[in-house]
């Protein structure tokens, strides 16, 4: 079983950054790969992005790129989202998860998912 455990979040300005993490307990982070999602009142969940295993292959959703940057520290079993330009509707819980397929790669599909953090709050003021 992994747990996943974000944290990060809070409010910050329009054209602000925030840096998401996501901690993930067990030995075997490092073959995971890992994703960001989120959810805004009234919509259903989204893709953010998604990193590959081994840091190499990134996924993002076309809105998001070139603000959003997620990475990988697999000696620390985290996942971040760097968070850049911030709107209002950035405005979400943010949803880290993890693919325990062995070497997995970046998918943007939830349904490649097996482990789900608890969620995390941003909240971007015009």
């Amino acid at each position: 079983q992994v747990q996943l455990v974000e944290s990060g979040g809070g409010l910050v300005q329009a054209g602000g950054s925030l840096r998401l993490s996501c901690t993930a307990s067990g030995r075997t982070f490092g073959v995971y790969g890992m994703g960001w999602f989120r959810q805004a009142p009234g919509k259903e969940r989204e893709f953010v992005a998604a990193i590959s295993w081994n840091g190499r292959s990134t996924a993002y959703t076309d809105s998001m790129k070139g603000r959003f940057t997620i990475s990988r520290d697999n000696a620390k079993n985290t996942c971040y989202l760097q968070m850049n330009s911030l709107k209002p509707e950035d405005t979400a819980v943010y949803y880290c998860a993890a693919d325990a397929n062995t070497f997995a790669r970046a998918s943007s599909r939830e349904s490649d998912y097996d482990y789900w953090g608890q969620g995390t709050q941003v909240t971007v003021s015009s």
